[in-house]
Order: C-alpha cells, then sequence, then structure tokens
C-alpha cells in the first residue's frame, strides 16, 4: 500500500518546532512510526523492542543515549521508561533546541504519567489513531482503519487474528500480569457484543465467571493501549435525570467486526450489530478529526431518565455544540431528527447544529434538510459539521 498522508502530520511538524521532545502515542500499527520516517527519514531511528537495544538501555542509559544522534525516532518507549528521565537532563542543558527527541509508544495512560513526570513543559504530546475517512476513502465498516487490513483486503481477517494474538501477547502481559490470555480473548469477544451500549461491568462479570474489580482492570487495559473508547455522558445544567454511566465502542470498526465474526459487508447488513458498528464509526470518526486537529477529545452522549437520548454531543468551541444521531441506514426520515430537535431545545444556553449521520447511498446526494435546522449528513462528509 502506498503512503497515505496523514492529517496529524500539520499538528506534529508544529510541535517539533516548538518542543525538545515530541511524543506520538496510539494503538499498535496505527502508523505512527510510518508516518515519523517519512517526515523525517534522516533520523536517527532506534526501535525499543529489539532485546539486543533494549540490553545496552538497561547496562548503561547515558551510554545508550551517547551514541544516538539527534534528532532521533525513539519507537515504542514504554519498553524502556527509565531514559525518560536521562532524556529530562539532556533537554534542560539545552532548551532552546527544538525537535530533537521523537518518541512512539502503544500504551498512552502509562506514557502520560511518565511524561508527566519527567518531561512536563518539555514535551508535545500528539495521539494518532488508524485512517479516518477523510485520509483514505479504502476505510470500510468491515476493515476498519489499520493501514496493513486495508492493504489487502484478502488477508484482512488473517491480519487482525494475528493482531489480536500479537496485542494480547505483548501489550496486554506488559501491562497487567494476566496468565490466561485465552479467558482475556473471550472477554474482547464478549465486550465486542456490548459495543454502543451503556457500559454494565456487572453484566460483563458475570458470564466471564470474574468480578467487578477484574472487569474494570481489563477495561482499563483495552483503554490504556487504545482498542477502546468510553464515551461519557453530557451532563451539565441537567443534574439528577441523566443517566451517569458511559457508553463503551472500540477504536476501529474492522477489529470489531472481526471480533464479531463478520467478514463482509453482506454479513454485517444481515447482521443485529450494523446499528451499533456504525454508531462506533462515527465516534472514531469525531475523534480522529479532533485529535488530527491538534484538539483534545471532547465527544460525550445524552440519555436522560425520560428516555430521551442523543448519540453524539460534540462541543465545537465557545458556547457551541454538535448533536449527531447515527443511523445506519441509507434512506433517511424526518422522524429521526425528533430527539435532536427534543434536546436542543432545552439547550438554550448553546448554539447548536444538529446532523443526522448516514450511510452512503449508492448516488451521492447533497446534504439533506430532513427537519427545519436539522440536516442529514453522509458519514463521508460529517467532518465538514465539526
Amino acid at each position: 500500500m502506498r503512503y497515505v498522508t496523514r492529517l496529524l502530520s500539520d499538528e506534529l511538524q508544529k510541535a517539533v518546532k516548538q518542543f525538545p521532545v515530541v511524543l506520538l502515542t496510539g494503538p499498535r500499527r496505527a502508523g505512527k512510526t510510518c508516518l515519523l520516517k517519512h517526515l523525517y527519514p534522516k533520523a536517527d531511528y532506534r526501535l525499543l523492542e529489539d532485546h539486543d537495544i533494549l540490553g545496552r538501555v538497561r547496562a548503561d542509559p547515558r551510554a545508550f543515549l551517547d551514541e544516538v544522534r539527534v534528532p532521533a525516532v525513539l519507537d515504542e518507549i514504554q519498553n524502556a521508561p527509565e531514559l525518560l528521565n536521562y532524556l529530562r537532563s539532556r533537554v534542560d542543558r539545552e532548551p532552546g533546541r527544538k525537535g530533537r527527541w521523537l518518541l512512539t509508544g502503544s500504551q498512552e495512560a502509562a506514557l502520560m504519567r511518565g511524561v508527566s513526570e519527567s518531561m512536563a513543559g518539555r514535551a508535545g504530546l500528539l495521539h494518532l489513531l488508524p485512517f479516518s475517512l477523510r485520509e483514505c476513502p479504502k476505510v470500510r465498516l468491515t476493515k476498519g482503519g489499520f493501514p496493513e487490513a486495508l492493504g489487502s483486503s484478502s488477508a484482512a481477517s488473517r491480519w487482525f487474528s494475528s493482531y489480536v494474538q500479537t496485542y494480547l501477547e505483548r501489550d496486554v502481559r506488559a501491562v497487567t500480569s494476566i496468565r490466561d490470555l485465552a479467558t482475556f480473548r473471550r472477554f474482547m469477544a464478549l465486550l465486542a457484543t456490548r459495543s454502543g451500549q451503556t457500559l454494565n461491568r456487572s453484566d460483563l462479570a458475570g458470564p466471564m465467571g470474574v468480578s467487578v474489580p477484574t472487569i474494570s482492570e481489563w477495561l482499563s487495559i483495552l483503554e490504556t493501549t487504545g482498542q477502546i473508547v468510553l464515551v461519557p455522558p453530557f451532563y451539565e445544567n441537567f443534574g439528577k435525570r441523566i443517566v451517569k454511566s458511559p457508553k463503551l465502542y472500540f477504536v476501529d470498526s474492522g477489529l470489531l467486526c472481526h471480533l464479531l465474526a463478520l467478514e463482509s459487508e453482506r454479513h454485517l447488513v444481515r447482521s443485529p450489530f450494523l446499528g451499533p458498528v456504525f454508531e462506533g464509526f462515527v465516534a472514531s470518526e469525531v475523534l480522529k478529526h479532533q485529535l488530527n486537529s491538534g484538539r483534545r477529545r471532547q465527544l460525550y452522549f445524552f440519555r436522560d431518565r425520560r428516555g430521551l437520548e442523543v448519540d453524539f454531543v460534540v462541543p465545537c468551541g465557545g458556547a457551541k455544540l454538535l448533536l449527531v444521531e447515527a443511523k445506519a441506514t441509507r434512506t433517511v426520515k424526518p422522524v429521526m431528527a425528533e430527539p435532536l430537535i427534543r434536546l436542543s431545545a432545552e439547550m438554550k444556553s448553546y448554539s447548536v447544529k444538529r446532523v443526522v449521520v448516514h450511510r452512503s447511498a449508492r448516488q451521492t446526494v447533497d446534504t439533506t434538510a430532513l427537519k427545519p435546522g436539522v440536516s442529514a449528513v453522509p458519514v463521508e462528509k460529517l467532518t465538514d459539521w465539526l
């Protein structure tokens, strides 16, 4: 597959000019290394999963850094977090030199703790997710956006099988002391059936035969390593009327479909999971747009105890909100706009835009007004509203 320009490139290049250290995190195989190598082909590259390199780092970290020629890419820095303190000393000796150390990592939360402790004010932090629709038109519900899964349609299923196995062996064991990986794999498959639902840890613990704290730990692992996202409720000014539990989504729809054994669009369309898969796909597109634009994640849902529910509430700066309903249909109807109209009527302190996002029709049509102030938008055009 030829190189695809990443929308995060501009923000990354800005950060390299502003900070001595830039940390690029994201799920394994999302394209972090490829992006850095493309933008900085002359940088000294060191993979910190290589056992020989790790041996040198642990034996004599100062000597290892002396050997490295800056600018340098230190790939998978979570395998050698002890280097952060030594990097800080070098940065502090020459604080005016920018873009010297480019770091990647696949375990966001643990890395962020290390960076906040060792690199406060010295590092620019960016997050890369798999391809978005705007980056690559090959992105599909059943294939997702991982570059290697899109590179060969015939090998996508095999790639996801290998990805799950490698991910479990490397990242899960690196984060926790889970011994029975087969059980954790079954947990991922169970979790896939709950995508798009309000998180209920007790409902997950029962079928797995484990405790609720164990479920919380496993969810934290998947979130830390960039496989799932928990979308919190938007409850500002609505008090106790709001459901407080988050909703769960997989970051990549291709991985989700693999876990659900849905290998083609034909199988997906006929399954009961089409709606949740599409809803998660929309959530991922919103998050990708925010992160690629250098903005922080801001994605919520709304559900109150009277039954009013809107899939997504997206802050757009200031007192502006975008309300989004995700419908996996190709035919939109005015009734789909009703939740958006009802909720916006209660948000009098905000400037609100409202869209119903749907799967594309065979023949592309322009944005359609469903009702006054509510538009129907094919998912490919969603980011135009963000």
